[in-house]
């Protein structure tokens, strides 16, 4: 099985991908935060920083990009291509309000032809690797019907479906039909997206379509570091392991940016997502968010090590999303 490592913009930056490489060495593809098309020859600085090949060798890494213009896509991608990328990823699934009401993202999927004639004009590009993260609609699953037929004239390195539509959110539960549906229907290889939470949930999901080997997981693994170690070897993950990573994240922070705040800012980011896989936690990351000193961050998250174990299925965390 392959396992992806979904984009989460403001997370899983190259600090986290590093990190989370150099602990558990179990991602086969990095997906990017999006990148956003501009007429600059060069990218900007956060953008850059986050793709340089020296900030990410030994991964491999799928830039995203977030457009509805093909010129900028390609523009895009010829840059990313001059640092050395041979793959890249068009997000048709972000659903943030901000992102669909200038049409991109899964905003994008409401406009149909002009989606077809957008992908016509990108996949003239014929020397680079062209993927796809998508939604099954903006409003109703009954859309990806009509999508499907559109995705199906271009030839994808794989389709990566999160069978939820932008009007879901993360609300709902994903709709297995239509992914069913879909293995049926595509002529591209397919990877499934969405609500990857624990080793149970997994091997009910695997038997339910048994015929994909290629998964993308997000909020999940932001829970839980170790959830595909767990899924792979059938073991609890280690708390030291979470530990290491941990440290690992925040000494880079701090190496980056020498600056105390920002980092407590990022690690605080990070602990929304990574608190529910402990015991006792709900007076540990009060402190934590509490925490005005980076020395003051550090005893309280030693404290939540010390007292706190990891909990089996903790990772189930939607209710909270």
């Amino acid at each position: 099985m392959k396992f992806y490592l979904a984009p989460m913009e403001g997370i899983t930056g190259f600090i986290y991908r590093n990190a989370y490489e150099k602990t558990f060495k179990n991602i086969d593809k990095y997906f990017t935060p999006f990148v956003v098309p501009n007429r600059s020859k060069s990218f900007k600085t956060r953008e850059l920083r986050d793709v340089l090949p020296e900030n990410n060798q030994g991964l491999y890494i799928v830039p995203q990009i977030l457009t509805n213009d093909a010129a900028g896509f390609i523009r895009t991608a010829r840059k990313l291509q001059q640092l050395g990328y041979n793959e890249v990823n068009l997000n048709l699934g972000c659903p943030s309000g901000t992102v669909v009401s200038k049409g991109r993202g899964s905003g994008f999927l409401a406009f149909r032809e002009e989606l077809d004639q957008f992908l016509e004009e990108i996949f003239t590009i014929d020397d680079m690797k062209l993927s796809i993260k998508t939604r099954i609609g903006k409003d109703n699953p009954e859309e990806f019907y009509e999508l499907i037929k559109i995705y199906n004239k271009y030839p994808m390195e794989e389709l990566i479906i999160h069978p939820r539509t932008q009007k879901d959110g993360y609300k709902n539960t994903p709709d297995m039909k239509v992914f069913k549906d879909a293995l049926e229907i595509s002529t591209n290889p397919l990877c499934y997206n969405g609500d990857i939470f624990t080793s149970e949930g997994f091997e009910k999901l695997k038997g339910e379509i048994p015929d994909i080997n290629t998964f993308m997981v997000g909020r999940g693994l932001l829970a839980n570091p170790g959830l595909i170690s767990e899924i792979k070897n059938h073991a609890l993950i280690e708390k030291e392991l979470i530990r290491a990573f941990h440290d690992e994240v925040m000494d880079q922070y701090m190496n980056l940016f020498k600056d105390e705040n920002i980092t407590l800012f990022r690690m605080k980011e990070l602990w929304n997502y990574m608190i529910y896989i402990f015991s006792d936690s709900k007076k540990h990351i009060k402190r934590i968010k509490k925490s005005q000193k980076l020395k003051d961050y550090k005893e309280a998250v030693n404290s939540l090590f010390n007292e706190q174990e990891i909990i089996k299925g903790a990772g189930l965390f939607s209710e909270h999303y």
